[in-house]
Parts: structure tokens; C-alpha cells; sequence
């Protein structure tokens, strides 16, 4: 069932200008914005239309079918009468000023005959309009508030598309705008820059009655927005926010948790609970420019434990017994909702959430093995007497799923390098390019790629397997656990690198000492310096590419390409680099290994599907019943 429309003091002052016969266009653009353009006539008519008829159904719900009817009456198409002249104007047109009024009413009488003056019938109409304006205002005119359904205040086609986009209510669409900024409107489809623009403007308007208040930041591209501005979108306060917005409130800080060691035999400085997840954190080795993986992966779970245990559970994290860290693991299985959000919510936005949803076995299993360590270490330096988390069970480990399952064929992978091929060849599609060959040849993660710099490529000398001398390039690598590894760069991905250096004029020799900053997937915007391209804009942009590249491949190969993300380009790497393909011998485990940053070859040996093809030709056929 759709939602009724709400009529406005907007809608009011708009038909009080169209019923006194004011440009309807000025109106409509100073009350009705937000409907669309005034250009479109059949949607002004329409809307006027829709007014018209919501007043009349007012008054008859009020036993006035009289001022239904009058409502309903278009005053323009009468058309206007000449009005009677008062006594004065006629007594001065006639030369009667010195006569009597007696006389100039007889001689009013003789021109008119027993009429007196009064309005035209269209002036009368107008006026008896505009008093029934008055009253219906009164009686039905609202003001927006926060949860109303955005089809009770916006025109049925943008309010239908808002809701496909995910906002049923005002205070929705409030926040999705507060929480992606300026461009919010991009994952909407059908409303467009402008309508935005209105929505903005309206939302604006009303946040008196709404209580809704739309942030400065949202004026503003992301791009342009300095890091101060976007820390402070989100004030601090005990709420589901990230860790370094969450306050602590003093009556359930850990200062005097169950279960915390005397104070003065603690090796931390941490007065509470707060400051020994940080002291852990802290330890972790953080690179001066950005958290490293390893980091962000630890803050998030010690980041979620904290805030289950004071905003759901109401107990400080260093009271907490084994059953309550099995309760924690039974929340992580199944959350609530208004705990999940999409993963690309950043931190600075009020649409962040902790969780995306309910974790796989193996996301739980790894979120418990962290708290465990968080417990041990805290533990360690006495802070804690126990650790709540060593008690529990880990979900069984799932085996992973690589080689076929997440990897590109060869004929899939040729058909990409065709697309990338055709592609235009402007900045942004070479970039992706560049992306996307280096993530297949080199078998990065992409934490890895994003954070990468010319400064990390070094040209080496080296023998190939005749004994010839050759030289080379390797790009020094810190990948998970802070575990650095050198992995080997073709020649042409070099190359094609030292080609966009020239074109936007830097020297085009990667190792130059002034591009040791540079990233290896660097942004060149002109004017600027190359910026990095973010992992988030890096995964979306492949994602993208799968998606497009699917629209016009084989239906067989549009089921995997739909499925692709960046990570499957490091799965196929391994796949690819371990089985060979014609022409091009495997690449011996060891070196897989190192590329993808295993710590056991185990690991690496589960792309191989050579060993697997020659188990399944040996079996075929093998029992089959005889006649």
C-alpha cells in the first residue's frame, strides 16, 4: 500500500499564488522545488491537479461540499467582467461631484439600472478561494518530522526510488546523506546531481520540524574535505562508534573490574579498560603514515568486544567471565542489526558499523584467537588475573577455498587483458589497468599494492638458468604479521610504469631519487602531486570492471566474472603461476610461495591441480559396473 502524501504550508502558499493568478513558474520554484522542474508542464498541472484534490477531499471529510466544490473551481477560466463603477467614480465621470447624493444615485440608477457597485464574479471567486485556503490550512497543513515516510512529502517517482535505494524514512535519507557525504545521491538510481541538490535544500528547510540536521561536511566533495572536518562528524559518546570516538563511561571504566590484577604490581600504565586495549595496540608496531593490516585487523575485534561489553552487555570488559565471553561469541554469530553495516562505511561516517552481519566459522574462529591474545597479553603485564577467552572452544577450520573455486581461467584472464585493451585510454582506465596486471603478475594482496611506492622497487643483477647475466626489479614487501618478503616485477609492468611518468612529466626513470614517494598505482590529477589510490576505491573500481567485462561474456564465464574481486587476481596468480599453460612452464612452489607471502607451503600446494587432474584421469571409469 502506498503512503498518502502530507500537504505542506508550502503547498498552501503555492495555490494561494496560482488561484491570485501569480507566475506559476516563480511559485513553484520559491514552494515546490523539490517536485521537479517548472518546466515540465504535465507535472505542474498534475501536481496542482493532486492539491486541488486533496483540499476538496478535506473539506467534504469536514461535511463542506460547498468549499469542495470551490476548491475545485479554476478561477482562471472565467472570464473577467468589467466591474461597476462606484458612486464616487461614476458622480466624478458624469461632472455630478456638486450634486446631491440623491441625485447622483438617480442618475446612477438611469445608467445601471437598480445594480450597485460591487466586484466581478472572478474577483469574488478569488476571494472566496483564498478564505477557504485559510481555513483548510489550519485544519490539514503538517510539518515533515523525522520519521515520516519520504512518500508522504515527496513526489511518488523520486519517492519510489529513494526507497529502492534503502531510505523509507526522512530521517533515512538524513542519514545516508550525513553518513557518504556530498555525492550520496551516486547509488541512487534515477536521482541525479540536481534532485540531490533539492532534497538537500528541502530537508534544509524543515529541519526545525524534523529535528534532522544535515552536516556542513555535505556540501563539500569528500576529496575536498580536510580530515579535521571529517573527524568531526561524528562526536565522541558512548554509542556504537569506533574506538577512538568511544568515551568510557567512569561506572563501567575497569577500575575496579572483577577481575583486575592490584594495581601496583600491573606493568601498564592503563587506568582502565580504554587505555590497556590502546597499551596492547600499541605494540603492534604502527607505521607513522597509516595502521598496517595486522593493526586494523586487531583493533576492529578488541574494538567490537569493548563496545558489546558496555552498550549491549552493561559490564566493564575487565569483568568479564568465560560466560560472558561466550556470550560474546554467540552475539558475533548472530548480531543484531543495528549493529551490521556495509563494509565500506568509513570510520569518520555515523552509517559505520562494527559488523556486516552474523561471521562465517572462520572469521569467528580468528576473531577469537585475537581476543584470546588481547586477554593473554593483558594477563601478562597483570592487568587481568584471568583470561575469559582461553576457555573456548574455536569453530573447526574451514578449509579454504582456492585453486578452481576463486581463480580465473586462462581463457577468462585473456579475455580481461582484451577488455583492458579496448578500453579508452584515458587516466583512470590505464590506472586500472595498471591495478588489475600487477595484482595477476605479482600475487599482492591488495593492502599491499595500495600501499606501494617507486621507492620499494629495486633494480637487481642477477643470473637466468643458462648462466647468463641479467637485471631485474623486486619490490620489497611488508605484508601480514609484518612479515617483509622481496617479490619479483616483470619488466613490462616497469615499463609501462616509466611510460605514465613521462606522460604526465616526471622523470621517467622509476628509480629516480625524486620518485621514491610516488605510488606504484598513483593518481595524476593535474597540478597535483600523484596521490595513492585508496584500497576501497581500488576494489571497488576491479569490482566494477568484473561486473562490465560479465555483460558481454559467455554466460559460462559471467558466472565467475560476477563472483570476481580483487582477491581472486591472487588466487589466480598462484593458480596460473603453479599449473604453467602452453608455452610457459610452472613456476617452481617455493617462489609462489614467497610472492604470496605463505608461511607454510601447504598453503601454496592447494592451487595445484595438476596432481588433482591426475588423480581424477587415473579413477575415471574405475569400478563401473559390467554388463
Amino acid at each position: 500500500m502506498s503512503t498518502r502524501r502530507k500537504l505542506s504550508s508550502g503547498h498552501f502558499a503555492f495555490m494561494r499564488s496560482v488561484v491570485q493568478g501569480i507566475d506559476a513558474r516563480k511559485s513553484w520554484d520559491r514552494y515546490l522545488r523539490v517536485e521537479g522542474e517548472h518546466t515540465d508542464l504535465r507535472r505542474v498541472r498534475s501536481t496542482i491537479a493532486w492539491i486541488r484534490s486533496e483540499f476538496a477531499a478535506a473539506a467534504r471529510r469536514e461535511m463542506k461540499p460547498g468549499t469542495a466544490r470551490l476548491v475545485l473551481f479554476d478561477a482562471t477560466e472565467l472570464k473577467e467582467t468589467v466591474a461597476l463603477p462606484s458612486l464616487e467614480e461614476f458622480a466624478i465621470a458624469r461632472g455630478l461631484e456638486d450634486f446631491s447624493q440623491a441625485e447622483q444615485q438617480e442618475a446612477y440608477v438611469e445608467a445601471y439600472g437598480t445594480g450597485t457597485p460591487k466586484a466581478s464574479r472572478r474577483a469574488r471567486l478569488i476571494a472566496r478561494q483564498l478564505e477557504a485556503l485559510r481555513w483548510l490550512e489550519q485544519l490539514v497543513a503538517q510539518e515533515p518530522g523525522a520519521q515520516d515516510e519520504v512518500g508522504a512529502w515527496f513526489a511518488p517517482t523520486l519517492a519510489a526510488r529513494l526507497e529502492k535505494g534503502g531510505m523509507r524514512t526522512l530521517a533515512d535519507v538524513v542519514a545516508r546523506i550525513n553518513g557518504v557525504g556530498a555525492r550520496w545521491w551516486t547509488a541512487v538510481p534515477g536521482v541525479g546531481d540536481l534532485k540531490a541538490s533539492r532534497i538537500v535544500e528541502w530537508l534544509r528547510l524543515h529541519e526545525g520540524s524534523t529535528g534532522l540536521r544535515l552536516g556542513d561536511h555535505v556540501a563539500t566533495r569528500r576529496t575536498k574535505l580536510q580530515p579535521v572536518q571529517l573527524e568531526a562528524v561524528v562526536p565522541r559518546a558512548t554509542a556504537i562508534v569506533p574506538f577512538e570516538k568511544f568515551v568510557l563511561p567512569a561506572e563501567v571504566d575497569g577500575r575496579h573490574g572483577l577481575y583486575r590484577a592490584p594495581q601496583h604490581q600491573c606493568m601498564l600504565a592503563a587506568q582502565n579498560d580504554y587505555e590497556a586495549i590502546g597499551a596492547w595496540l600499541a605494540t603492534l608496531h604502527v607505521p607513522k603514515d597509516k595502521a598496517s593490516a595486522t593493526y586494523r585487523a586487531y583493533r576492529k575485534e578488541a574494538e567490537r568486544l569493548l563496545l558489546w561489553a558496555i552498550v549491549e552487555h552493561g559490564k566493564p570488559l575487565s569483568s568479564l567471565s568465560v560466560e560472558d565471553a561466550n556470550a560474546f561469541k554467540a552475539f558475533l554469530a548472530a548480531p543484531p542489526v543495528r549493529w551490521c553495516g556495509p563494509r565500506h562505511r568509513q570510520r569518520w561516517s555515523p552509517l559505520w558499523r562494527p559488523l556486516e552481519g552474523p561471521l562465517s566459522a572462520g572469521a569467528l574462529r580468528q576473531s577469537l584467537i585475537i581476543l584470546r591474545s588481547l586477554c593473554g597479553f593483558l594477563v601478562s603485564q597483570n592487568y587481568l588475573i584471568g583470561n575469559a577467552f582461553e576457555g573456548l572452544s574455536l569453530p573447526r577450520q574451514e578449509g579454504r577455498a582456492i585453486g578452481s573455486r576463486r581463480t580465473l581461467t586462462f581463457a577468462q584472464w585473456d579475455f580481461l587483458q582484451a577488455r583492458m585493451d579496448e578500453a579508452p585510454q584515458d587516466e583512470f582506465a590505464r590506472r586500472r589497468a595498471r591495478a588489475i596486471r600487477w595484482l595477476y603478475a605479482t600475487g599482492l594482496r591488495l593492502s599491499e599494492i595500495a600501499g606501494a611506492k617507486l621507492g620499494d622497487l629495486q633494480r637487481v643483477s642477477y643470473r637466468d638458468a643458462k648462466g647468463n647475466d641479467q637485471t631485474g626489479w623486486q619490490l620489497a614487501v611488508v605484508g601480514k604479521g609484518e612479515k617483509p618478503r622481496d617479490v619479483p616485477v616483470q619488466d613490462y609492468l616497469v615499463e609501462e610504469l616509466s611510460g605514465e611518468l613521462e606522460r604526465h612529466g616526471f622523470d621517467p626513470d622509476v628509480a629516480a631519487e625524486g620518485n621514491g614517494e610516488v605510488p606504484v598505482l598513483a593518481r595524476f590529477d593535474a597540478g597535483r602531486a600523484p596521490t595513492a589510490w585508496s584500497a576501497s576505491a581500488l576494489a571497488k573500481s576491479i569490482k566494477a570492471f568484473m561486473n562490465e567485462s560479465a555483460s558481454v561474456a559467455s554466460p559460462e564465464d559471467a558466472v565467475q566474472l560476477r563472483k570476481a574481486t580483487t582477491h581472486w587476481l591472487r588466487h589466480t596468480h598462484g593458480s596460473h603461476a603453479l599449473n604453467g599453460r602452453t608455452g610457459q612452464s610452472p613456476v617452481p612452489i617455493q617462489v609462489v610461495q614467497n610472492n604470496l607471502g605463505h608461511a607454510s607451503i601447504a598453503t601454496t600446494s592447494g592451487y595445484l591441480t595438476t596432481e588433482r587432474d591426475a588423480r581424477l584421469a587415473a579413477m575415471r571409469g574405475f569400478g563401473k559396473p559390467g554388463r
